[in-house]
């Protein structure tokens, strides 16, 4: 069963440096985060091999948050070999986000 990856400082950029990734920047007391979550969730099984799904909880990674200018959460970032190729803000349908996914792998 794929599972989501929890990002911190210390494993992101070797996360994301590799392949495809979907970053969920979110914290939990965001309604439309918690509303996302079990899309990512389903996304981290259906993508499991193919591409990273990954979760950044801007609580506890400020520091991450600023760095990618996160501004409002949740904000998903789209990346490719470390670099950023696109983002999407606020909740987004599991097909929109799938949709994404599949035009980068």
């Amino acid at each position: 069963m794929g599972k989501y990856i929890d990002l911190t400082p210390e494993n992101f950029d070797a996360t994301v440096n590799s392949g495809v990734s979907l970053v969920d920047f979110w914290a939990p007391w965001c309604g439309p985060c918690r509303m996302i979550a079990p899309v990512i969730e389903e996304l981290a099984e259906d993508f499991e091999g193919k591409a990273n799904i990954c979760k950044v909880n801007t609580d506890e990674q400020q520091d991450l948050a600023v760095k990618y200018g996160i501004r409002s959460i949740p904000t998903i970032l789209f990346m490719k070999d470390g670099e950023i190729v696109d983002q999407m803000v606020g909740a987004s349908s599991k097909q929109a986000l799938a949709e994404k996914i599949n035009s980068l792998v």
